[in-house]
């Protein structure tokens, strides 16, 4: 039993992998994009620490000792921005940087053009983990340092305005070529499918188009070839059944010509009774092997007008039974169906009903006009014992009765299931037995619109 979760379709299934790949392959991309933000932002703003805390130097390098205390407190401040004049290198509670950032700034530091007797003596740099709090000392040639405090903003690797639109565009866009490839890719198997229930309900349905890519080619020229061998298969089944009947009928009639002229009455009738059900048994026999569906043409028939008929025929060959049966459901209802074949298969089944449980009681069940994939359901009820439920899928091969005896008078010759069902199944339905809670047999019939 498949999950809920998981679709039942070929294509969407496939569909649904793709797409949980491409998740993760954005996914796994916005990580690298996101990272290598992160590094740009981290670059420029070491680019703008080491400019402006050697632009600061600078213009404090170029006064003498005397001049740069005032001018210090001229410089703008920021908030993420302080400098002091201090005469030991920073001591602050901060650990060292890591050599990494002392030579990233080191080298940021060079860029800046500074005359070379001004250039700092020494440089220590100071920043906790992640390096949002710099702290940089610069040591004046001539003796004290210059303490620069530099509080950094969080990168911020998804702060791009574009960013989200270009991303769910990109999505949108593999989304739907991921969706319409693997349809496309897929449609050969629902063709294939739909071929073999058109081959399922008509034998003689029209071949598959042997085109697109080879494993398509291949797999359609095996699928006709399956389909002209069963086809060969039933027409030379159908030919010998022919020629046995045809051949069979002709001494059945001699024989019955001669038993006439038999004396003994008595013998007589029995001869003729025996002649009777051998008739009856070859012409049954020749209506279940022959495939007198293939030549049919289907049609649109009103199956509860159908229904109806064949109870009224019911009833006028056993005008007993007339009251015991009834339908209940919809006053019209149309299905596509071969309309001889169909008439046969609910004839059986009602007759059965009418023979074994002495009523035969039809419900058409009708699915909601404009429904799809919903089956027409029709129940055959009748009043007998019912069938044991491990006999009841017995019933449905050849020559094999509910009722024990070989009498003609009392049953048939064991066809009417096997035949009502291979009709059935022929239009893409079936037909099941469940004995019902009230007492009797049900036959449950289910036919596609």
């Amino acid at each position: 039993m498949k999950s809920p979760a998981w679709p039942g379709s070929l294509a969407a299934r496939t569909a649904l992998v793709l797409l949980a790949g491409l998740a993760v392959v954005q996914a796994v991309g916005l990580v690298i994009h996101a990272l290598d933000h992160a590094d740009l932002q981290r670059n420029v703003q070491m680019h703008d620490v080491a400019q402006q805390a050697m632009g600061t130097y600078r213009s404090l390098a170029v006064l003498s000792p005397a001049d740069r205390l005032p001018a210090i407190t001229e410089l703008p401040r920021t908030a993420s921005h302080s400098a002091a004049i201090e005469p030991q290198p920073p001591e602050d509670a901060l650990p060292p940087a890591s050599v990494a950032l002392q030579r990233e700034l080191a080298g940021e530091m060079l860029m800046v053009p500074v005359p070379t007797s001004l250039r700092p003596r020494d440089t220590v740099v100071l920043g906790r983990p992640g390096a949002d709090l710099l702290v940089i000392g610069l040591r004046f040639p001539d003796g004290p340092w210059l303490h620069q405090r530099f509080e950094l903003p969080p990168l911020r690797p998804w702060n791009s305005p574009s960013f989200l639109i270009s991303f769910l565009l990109m999505t949108a866009a593999a989304a739907i070529m991921t969706v319409w490839a693997v349809r496309r890719l897929t449609l050969p198997v629902a063709v294939l499918a739909a071929a073999a229930d058109r081959l399922g309900r008509d034998v003689n349905a029209p071949a598959l188009p042997e085109t697109g890519p080879s494993e398509v080619v291949t797999a359609a020229a095996a699928f006709n070839t399956m389909a002209l061998r069963i086809r060969r298969f039933v027409h030379d089944r159908t030919l010998m059944l022919t020629a046995i009947g045809h051949d069979l009928r002709t001494p059945i009639t001699r024989m019955r010509l001669r038993s006439e002229f038999i004396d003994d009455e008595a013998l007589r009738a029995r001869m003729l009774n025996d002649l009777d059900e051998l008739e009856a048994m070859v012409s049954a026999t020749l209506a279940f092997g022959r495939d007198a569906a293939a030549a049919e043409a289907a049609s649109r028939i009103d199956v509860a007008e159908l229904l109806r008929t064949i109870l009224d025929e019911t009833a006028d060959a056993r005008p007993a039974c007339a009251e015991r049966l009834s339908m209940a459901g919809p006053e019209h209802f149309a299905v596509t169906a071969r309309p001889l074949s169909l008439k046969r298969a609910l004839t059986n089944l009602i007759a059965n009903a009418v023979t074994y449980g002495q009523a035969a009681h039809v419900r058409l069940g009708a699915p909601p006009q404009g429904a799809e994939g919903v089956d027409v359901s029709i129940t055959i009820d009748d009043d007998g014992p019912g069938i044991a439920a491990d006999q009841m899928e017995r019933m449905f091969q050849p020559f094999q009765r509910m009722e024990e005896s070989r009498s003609r008078d009392t049953g048939g010759v064991g066809l009417g299931l096997p035949i009502a069902r291979n009709i059935l199944r022929a239009h893409g339905g079936d037909v099941v037995l469940e004995n019902r809670a009230s007492g009797g047999l049900r036959a449950r019939v289910t036919l596609p619109v």
